[in-house]
């Protein structure tokens, strides 16, 4: 009713919507065959963690996986792969950083002279900044990428599912009740912009005792699967609060972590 031609800025369907704004051309060099989001309607619950750990699950499989920090305002893929160099580039284009296990990464800490410096910018520049990322970055073969989105449903999130070839989503959740509320307008934003939702992850959903390996629910009993069954999805997979998985994203060491907590979410990854 009150339209201002302006997709960029809307959320609503519109017959038109697929003719007026054009996905983002990768670099000439670049080849990504899989785009996974990774979002979480707040802060907090673990989005950045769920991404990485998607991330090495694809890799261990034998599949080139890739991560593209659009969280510009919070990035944190840096630290938890231990990426401190900062990233390359030249005529054609700027260059990932590649971790141990040969993940490639970008982020925007990699391009700033301190990691700690702020960046101050406003929505349309950063949502400018994530467009390059995919644009000007040589992603060699990549197998699946995934993006690792800010909490929310503000411009970051309308931009990529607007302007990248998202084949599905994974949205992340925490067991309090207010959370689950606010995961109900991500899932609902993914439908109004036709993005498939893979499932959803609950983080910290359990502490497991290591004397008696009995599992304590130190946030509350879990919402997730009354969430799941409401909007038929699925769920991908229950996080314990695991010390030592805090201990290896705080060392940037998380391809050291031997345990396989996503398995069914990489499962359904592979089938896309």
């Amino acid at each position: 009713m009150e339209c201002t031609h302006d997709c960029s800025s809307c959320s609503e369907k519109c017959s038109s919507r697929e003719n007026t704004i054009p996905k983002e051309k990768l670099n000439e060099l670049s080849s990504v065959k899989k785009v996974i989001g990774v979002i979480s309607g707040k802060g907090g619950v673990g989005k950045s963690l769920v991404t990485s750990l998607l991330a090495v699950a694809m890799n261990r499989r034998g599949f080139k996986s890739a991560i593209l920090d659009a969280d510009i305002t919070g990035p944190s893929i840096p630290t938890i792969f231990g990426a401190k160099s900062k990233a390359m580039g030249n005529d054609f284009g700027l260059l990932p950083n590649t971790t141990k296990t040969g993940i490639d990464i970008m982020s925007i800490n990699m391009l700033l002279q301190n990691e700690t410096d702020p960046v101050i910018w406003r929505g349309p520049v950063i949502a400018g900044t994530v467009k390059q990322f995919w644009s000007e970055v040589i992603w060699k073969d990549v197998d699946y990428m995934f993006v690792d989105m800010p909490p929310g449903t503000g411009d970051v999130p309308l931009t990529v599912f607007q302007s990248l070839p998202v084949d599905g989503i994974v949205v992340v959740t925490s067991p309090q009740e207010l959370v689950s509320m606010i995961v109900s307008k991500a899932v609902k934003m993914a439908e109004m912009m036709n993005i498939p939702v893979l499932g959803l992850v609950e983080n910290m959903s359990y502490f497991e005792c290591p004397d008696c390996h009995q599992k304590h629910s130190i946030y509350g009993e879990s919402n997730i699967d009354k969430i799941a069954d409401e909007y038929g999805l699925k769920v991908l997979g229950k996080l314990p609060i695991d010390p030592d998985l805090a201990k290896c994203c705080d060392t940037g060491t998380l391809e050291l972590y031997s345990r396989d907590l996503l398995e069914e979410a990489a499962d359904i990854i592979e089938k896309i």
